[in-house]
């Protein structure tokens, strides 16, 4: 049902004025056709008709733009409308002005008209049976039930429908928005993981092609930048196998080609990882270490659920890129245990200070993707410099908990 709205105030609708124009052309004809109710009562002068006639019609002007002054109006136009002959057309016109209270009125009112209309039915029907015992007070109760309570009525049942309907609308628009809020934030989150894949699976090998490539262009020894130049092809291919591999996934998540690795890594990839660190680094004068302080008993026999194996295979991965682009020389260490309850620790120690060399330009995207990481499975993170043994190191350290909030979702 379309919602009716009030017209602009003091500008009466187009189809109240086409029912004002009605009613009062059409009492008019019945007043001198000599078609009325019945007889004048007190005395009253059959022309006074005419009055009730006319401000029965203005207060149909008003029944959208002023519900209740036309009711105020009208109330008092019936009654000398009764008195001095009774013209249909002035009563019709007050059931639609009593009709439209009830509809475009206040809720207060809407409320309270219909249950006034039920008090002045009975009471009039009371008054006409005690003044004239007679079986037609029947007739006349239910005439009078049927100017005022029924238009009433039918005003709330309409009300009632039209808010019915307007709320459904209000809801379906609700439910329109949280539905793209959602998709939006579907679209974001999953273009923020993908940022942080690609951002994890590329940086390391761009980060060892650009510094070897720095090296070969600045050290003018043959065998020096013959090593590099191995070191800058091992990775460019290992980073374009990586990228097919990634967008492969991308275009159809269930693909898989035989020779490719599995799509998420694991723990047990944490030795090659650093093999590889290794080769890179030597140039660097940098060493790197894995030490795995695993319970054998721990947590699912020192195997975390997927989520969790992947951010910290991730964090690792992260830590020696960015060692390999900023750290002094000196013994990058990879420490891996179980926390007293049972929480995966990560914690990557690197030396820090100024390095001599080429060095690989950073952005701070992956400290922001590390974060992103720990937040979403409710770890803790911390990277910074801190003392060590040996002076000052960097010390990226991650807590992750035994079950990943994605994995409880």
């Amino acid at each position: 049902m379309t919602a009716h709205h009030p017209a602009a105030p003091g500008r009466p609708h187009r189809l109240d004025v086409l029912l004002a124009t009605g009613g009062l052309c059409t009492g008019v004809l019945l007043w001198v056709l000599d078609l009325h109710g019945g007889p004048p009562l007190f005395g009253l002068p059959a022309s006074l008709t005419l009055v009730a006639l006319a401000v029965t019609a203005v207060a149909e002007l008003l029944r959208r733009t002023a519900p209740l002054a036309a009711l105020a109006l009208a109330v008092p136009a019936l009654a000398l409308d009764v008195c001095t002959g009774t013209l249909v057309a002035t009563v019709l016109m007050f059931t639609d002005v009593l009709y439209a209270a009830v509809l475009y009125g206040s809720p207060a009112a809407a409320r309270r008209i219909p249950v006034y209309t039920v008090l002045v039915t009975v009471l009039a029907t009371v008054t006409t049976a005690a003044a004239w015992p007679d079986p037609q007070v029947v007739l006349i109760g239910i005439g009078i039930a049927m100017v005022t309570m029924a238009p009433a009525w039918t005003g709330v049942i309409t009300r009632d429908h039209r808010d019915a309907a307007q709320t459904a609308r209000l809801r379906a628009e609700q439910t329109a928005l949280l539905a793209e809020m959602d998709r939006t934030q579907a679209i974001v989150g999953e273009r923020a993981r993908m940022a942080r894949e690609l951002h994890d699976l590329v940086a390391n090998h761009l980060s060892a092609i650009a510094i070897h490539t720095t090296a070969a262009q600045t050290i003018d020894d043959p065998s020096a930048t013959r090593a590099a130049l191995a070191v800058i092809r091992e990775n460019s291919v290992q980073g374009l196998a990586e990228m097919r591999r990634l967008i492969g996934l991308l275009r159809d998540p269930e693909a898989t080609t035989g020779e490719e690795p599995a799509a998420t890594p694991t723990l047990d990839g944490l030795e090659a990882l650093v093999e590889q660190a290794r080769a890179n680094g030597a140039a660097s004068g940098l060493t790197f270490a894995l030490d795995d302080a695993r319970r054998p008993d721990g947590p699912d026999d020192g195997k975390p659920p997927a989520p969790v194996a992947l951010a910290a295979y991730r964090i690792v991965q992260e830590s020696l890129t960015n060692a390999l682009k900023h750290a002094a020389p000196g013994e990058v260490l990879v420490r891996l245990a179980h926390a007293p309850g049972g929480a995966l620790t990560v914690a990557v120690r690197s030396p820090h200070g100024d390095r001599p060399g080429p060095r690989a330009p950073g952005s701070g995207a992956g400290l922001v993707g590390m974060r992103e990481r720990i937040a979403l499975l409710g770890g803790e993170f911390e990277a910074g410099p801190a003392g060590g043994p040996d002076g000052r190191v960097w010390l990226v350290r991650a807590a992750l908990p035994a079950t990943g909030e994605e994995e409880q979702r």
